[in-house]
């Protein structure tokens, strides 16, 4: 009931109470049912595409299931899982273990799927979905899907006139409908074979690989165990610029040689190898290490971006150099930058601290959160990804990135809420800025309409000459209120109106000029005084 097991009913049938949330499944041989509802179709469950997934360490894998719930409830929530005997459990868009590696996909509103990359054998575990609703969260009690994760191996065992090499895995593939399998010897690609078993004769020196879906298997000898070959402990490798990567592959050879040289390349198409322990792009930063006779490691510090390339290992008996074919591991040197998404709560936002492709070493890695240029030294920046609300006066700021060890690399900042503030100020200027121009459109309309006015009042005279140019121009302010309004105002009160101005021009005067000033004295007698001056330039 609910995904829990039932220990009493153990027949093909069970009596139940009717309970709209309930929801039950049956199993036989291990075999679990789909889930139905005990009343109508909305009842509170989760459903899985399938119980168990089998996939190759290195490819991608998608684990998917289905989910229900009450009709008048809202899923306000979502996460995938695979740690809750802590009692606390960690979505795994927030688990460092996967950062870069997982993703959520949807196509309806009641299914999801968990996409998880570049597999890993630490990845094997029963993985869950749970969905929160406005008043419950649902998910925890139902069976999950077990990943298995596996890597490839060659098994030799007597074959007619030889030996019979099968490529195999520790689990049946899930998705095997497909499946084309290649064959490498010593490190060379066989392109005759392609199914998974391979039938050659014994040589003491040859070895043999396989590969599917490009993942390569490690390397297996005809003939005993000290056959000519090399094995790199990664197929490709992810690191941070400014770093430091290890580099490391086993190899073999046969007992009665005797290794006489080593050394680490990344360059061969030109047909000339250069040791890395020579190249002037790597002097000071690559050092070569051994555990054994028969391992090697290279160290690279201080990466940069054009070190990504494939790295390979060879050494020379005395009589031949081996490692040229066979594949190396491939180095991909990335920067941090920073990803935002919107948080389960509604309003605040998700940083998650990411690279361009999943780091290979990220079980330590402690992740570094900056605001504004200064360390953010609360715990819960140790992870790698913030929950913040633009909203807040606290959380505004810019914000940045780094992993613990490496001071000199940040990713971009990112500004959290400073939009919102500076959008407002533009906006708050913008409108200022139209009211202004409103005013002076409008300002502006008015003045031409009363000049207008004016023009055309019974003031206004112009006295035309037989020269082109007018020769009287006239001014007349109307502003002036009737005599009794005038005679209304006080005793003290002087009003100084211009009537008009009287210019006169000439082809032999420059300018003749008529000024008329007209004082007004509001007196109690009816008829104002007016006091007329006439300048005249001959």
């Amino acid at each position: 009931m609910n995904g829990q097991r039932l220990d009493k009913p153990v027949s093909h049938q069970h009596s139940v109470k009717e309970y709209y949330i309930n929801s039950y499944s049956c199993s036989l041989l291990n075999l679990r049912s789909a889930v139905v509802c005990v009343v109508g179709q909305s009842c509170m469950n989760v459903s899985y595409t399938r119980q168990s997934v089998c996939a190759l360490k290195g490819s991608t894998v998608n684990i998917s299931c289905t989910f229900s719930h009450l009709k008048k409830l809202n899923a306000t929530e979502e996460a995938w899982f695979n740690k809750w005997d802590s009692g606390v459990i960690i979505d795994l868009n927030q688990d460092p273990e996967y950062a870069g590696r997982v993703e959520y996909h949807r196509t309806t509103d009641k299914d999801s799927t968990l996409t998880v990359k570049d597999l890993r054998e630490t990845d094997s575990a029963e993985y869950k979905f749970r969905f929160t609703t406005n008043k419950v969260t649902w998910g925890y009690s139902f069976p999950g899907t077990t990943l298995t994760v596996t890597d490839l191996q060659v098994r030799v065992t007597p074959g007619t006139g030889g030996k019979t090499l099968t490529c195999s895995t520790s689990c049946n593939l899930t998705d095997n409908s497909n499946l084309t399998y290649v064959w490498y010897k010593n490190g060379q690609r066989l392109d005759e074979p392609v199914s998974r078993q391979h039938s050659v004769k014994e040589y003491y020196t040859d070895s043999y690989s396989c590969s599917l879906l490009n993942l390569r298997s490690a390397v297996a000898c005809v003939v005993g165990q000290s056959c000519m070959n090399v094995s790199y402990t990664h197929q490709s490798v992810c690191a941070l610029k400014g770093s430091t990567v290890n580099i490391s592959c086993t190899f073999s050879h046969l007992k009665k040689l005797n290794t006489t040289e080593e050394a680490w390349f990344n360059k061969w198409d030109s047909g000339v190898i250069i040791d890395l322990n020579q190249d002037p792009e790597y002097a000071g930063r690559v050092e070569y290490h051994r555990t054994t006779d028969k391992d090697s490691t290279l160290t690279v510090t201080d990466l940069r971006e054009s070190d990504s390339a494939e790295y390979k290992f060879r050494f020379t008996s005395n009589k031949v150099t081996w490692g040229y074919s066979f594949p190396g591991t491939t180095l991909t040197v990335t920067d941090i930058q920073v990803k935002v998404t919107p948080a389960t709560e509604e309003g605040k936002v998700n940083l998650t601290c990411i690279t361009s492709c999943p780091l290979t070493d990220n079980s330590n890695t402690t992740y570094i959160w900056y605001k504004n240029g200064q360390h953010l030294t609360h715990q819960k920046t140790m992870t790698n990804y913030l929950i913040l609300d633009p909203d807040s006066m606290e959380d505004r700021g810019r914000y940045s990135c780094g992993v613990k060890g490496l001071t000199n690399v940040h990713s971009p900042e990112f500004s959290v809420g400073e939009q919102r503030v500076t959008t407002g100020v533009i906006v708050g200027i913008t409108v200022v800025v139209v009211i202004l121009i409103l005013c002076l459109s409008g300002f502006i309309w008015f003045s031409k309409k009363a000049s207008k006015s004016t023009s055309d009042g019974p003031n206004t005279a112009v006295i035309g000459q037989t020269d082109s140019n007018p020769v009287y121009s006239n001014v007349s302010d109307m502003a002036l209120t009737s005599t009794a309004a005038q005679t209304a105002d006080t005793d003290h009160q002087f009003l100084l109106h211009y009537s008009s101005f009287h210019f006169s021009s000439s082809k032999k005067q420059e300018v003749s000029l008529y000024s008329t000033l007209q004082t007004l004295h509001p007196q109690k007698q009816e008829v104002p005084l007016y006091s007329t001056v006439q300048t005249f330039h001959p």
